[in-house]
């Protein structure tokens, strides 16, 4: 992945628009990367990849653990 600062993001804004269209690039602001960019393409393709189904089975996984009693007195 290329990086980039702040600055370089700001001033060079052309190239990091064309090397995102094939690469995600990192920003970073006093050395921490903040902020990707990606293309349009890339991004669609992450949340149709199971980003929903993996946090809907977190959720679950959550609410059975919290409301496991409850769950099982339900059952009954």
């Amino acid at each position: 992945m290329r990086r980039f600062t702040a600055t370089e993001a700001k001033n060079r804004f052309g190239e990091l628009l064309e090397l995102s269209s094939s690469e995600p690039v990192a920003i970073s602001k006093s050395g921490r990367n903040i902020r990707v960019v990606l293309s349009v393409e890339e991004y669609d393709r992450l949340v149709k990849s199971g980003s929903k189904r993996e946090m809907v089975r977190k959720y679950h996984e959550e609410s059975m653990a919290e409301f496991e009693e409850l769950y099982q007195e339900l059952a009954k």
